[in-house]
């Protein structure tokens, strides 16, 4: 029988959109009123970032079915929905990463071997950094992190054993005693809720939402040197003192023509603004000058995007030079400098409206950097301005073309089993706790380690008006003591949520080593489910322990660093 209504192929096409929520055949239905479904998995991780992405991988090779939700349309978050290009420790093309991502950053560069245009040379490059900055090895478009990771996760959610949620947000949690039992999502679009439950939970959210949704414990901001002993502590907790946010965006530029955007509401605000921070910052914040993240001394490297130099070399994603020369196009960069970092509020230490205002200020501080660019940044001839220099929204998935998600330093924490604190991995702490040399102090061994990371302790700006504190650290482990709250049984961090203080903060947050939190979490997730276990009792088990340790080791978890490594 012909309907009289047939479907077009646009539309179809539409209604199987991955935008929209689908019932994966590995998760279970349940009953609900006529409103309101109800989904029921194995784990359910609340956040799609690069932590959220390792935990979904992990679990679903061990047999897990897993729900995952994101907040945006793009899974990825710092990689891709935020459009930071990975920062990493110097040894991370041959150690200092899980198998996984390694997997990942080589699968990057395959990508673009398999796809684009490449000269025979960046072919041939082992270590291809697709766009050319300086920032990483591998700095890369955001775009190709998502393909990326859409490709290890596709047969895990062609089997059923992966849902994801995209565009659907955390609005509610049930618990009792000290379990969670059930989260409430909501679609971003349609405002339509799910209902989803687990034995266990994830919160990777970019700012530890589902911590109080829980009501597990948690801390925000500075704490005070009494707490933590810490060197860089301040004499009194500051709760609201969080490191700066930021809105990125990639520009380009096209000599002899002119993009230059209309003039920003806030324009004159952010034109005249002057950060009051101490020590003292050098001046206004539109300006090349800014504070050097290790002396606090004003430092200029320029902005020469006609010679790709400077800020512009800094971040560059793009790399025409990389491409054969009649499909060559321009060179890219993404903006995410001192001179975009958002100082006056921080969004989940607020009212939602509140909250709401600030990432549109934010927004606004970066589009009057674009127009400051555009209009008013000194040349190198002595002119001003680059007319040419234009937003590419293609880039990163908006109409505007800023990043569809700001970069997020600094989350909620739970308070942990343990913490880890400054003493634990900074350079000079360590030297003055130990009385050893620089040569020979290593970061504290933790026996409960469950992966390694590296980074300096660098905390931007703060919204309690502190400049840089960017001190040495040591190459350090990931304790599972803090991935384990002190209450709550079932749920658990896989992003900047982890049991780190405001110091620490700064060197457990960067792309490797969140990949090798929610790697380990996932993988905890799915021991504690074969062994009938809580995680807490896996960390206080010590034959549990080193078995669940074993696991991860087989699996390309490194938990020790070699001891040739040094300080950053």
């Amino acid at each position: 029988m012909t309907s009289k209504h047939p479907i077009r192929r646009r539309d179809f096409i539409k209604s199987i959109s991955l935008a929209a929520p689908v019932i994966a055949s590995g998760c279970q239905l349940s009953s609900g009123n006529k409103h309101a479904k109800e989904l029921v998995a194995d784990l359910v991780i609340i956040g799609g970032g690069v932590g959220g992405c390792a935990a979904a991988l992990a679990a679903a090779r061990k047999g897990l079915r897993v729900i995952m939700t994101e907040e945006t349309d793009w899974i990825g978050g710092q990689l891709t929905s935020q459009a930071v290009p990975p920062d990493e420790n110097p040894w991370i093309e041959t150690f200092g990463g899980t198998r996984s991502y390694a997997d990942f950053r080589e699968r990057v560069r395959e990508h673009y071997r398999k796809n684009y245009p490449l000269t025979e040379a960046a072919r041939a490059n082992k270590q291809l950094n697709p766009g050319g900055g300086g920032v990483s090895r591998l700095c890369h478009e955001p775009r190709v992190a998502l393909a990326v990771l859409n490709d290890m996760l596709a047969p895990f959610v062609s089997s059923g054993k992966v849902q994801i949620l995209l565009q659907h947000a955390a609005r509610h949690a049930w618990t009792k005693g000290d379990k969670v039992e059930a989260v409430l999502v909501r679609s971003v679009e349609s405002g339509s809720e799910v209902t989803l439950r687990a034995p266990v939970f994830v919160d990777a959210t970019e700012m530890g939402d589902l911590l109080p949704l829980t009501n597990t414990e948690f801390v925000t901001g500075a704490e005070a040197q009494s707490e933590t002993g810490e060197p860089h502590a301040k004499a009194a907790a500051q709760p609201h003192n969080m490191q700066a946010f930021t809105v990125c965006f990639p520009l380009e530029y096209r000599p002899g023509e002119d993009h230059t955007i209309e003039k920003p509401r806030e324009w004159t605000f952010w034109r005249d603004y002057k950060p009051e921070l101490r020590p003292p910052w050098t001046g206004r914040l539109l300006d090349l000058t800014y504070s050097h993240p290790h002396t606090l001394e004003p430092r200029n490297i320029g902005f020469d995007p006609v010679k790709r130099e400077g800020l512009f070399r800094y971040r560059q994603i793009v790399e025409r030079r990389n491409l054969m020369d009649d499909s060559r196009g321009l060179d890219v960069t993404l903006v995410n400098w001192p001179q975009n970092d958002y100082l006056l509020g921080n969004p989940f230490a607020c009212p939602a409206d509140a909250a709401a205002k600030h990432i549109e200020r934010a927004k606004q501080l970066s589009f009057s950097l674009v127009y400051w660019l555009q209009t008013e940044a000194p040349r190198p001839d002595g002119g001003t301005g680059w007319k040419g220099l234009r937003l590419r929204p293609d880039i990163v998935g908006t109409k505007d073309g800023l990043a569809k998600y700001p970069y997020i330093r600094e989350s909620r924490r739970i308070k942990a089993a343990f913490t880890v604190c400054e003493q634990h991995v900074g350079t000079d702490a360590r030297m003055k706790l130990l009385g050893l040399p620089k040569e020979k102090v290593r970061a504290e061994e933790f026996a409960d380690t469950v992966g390694i990371g590296c980074y300096r302790i660098d905390l931007h700006p703060s919204t309690g008006g502190d400049n840089y504190i960017d001190v040495s650290s040591l190459p350090f482990q990931i304790p599972l003591g803090a991935l384990i709250p002190r209450r709550v049984e079932n749920l658990l961090p896989a992003c900047k949520n982890l049991g780190t203080t405001h110091i620490t903060n700064g060197c457990y947050r960067l792309h490797p080593v969140e990949w090798n939190i929610g790697e380990s979490v996932g993988a905890l997730a799915a021991f504690c489910r074969a062994k009938k276990k809580l995680p807490r009792q896996v960390h206080a088990d010590g034959a549990l322990l080193r078995e669940f340790q074993n696991l991860l080791t087989n699996e390309g978890v490194p938990l020790t660093w070699p001891k040739s490594v040094f300080p950053v």
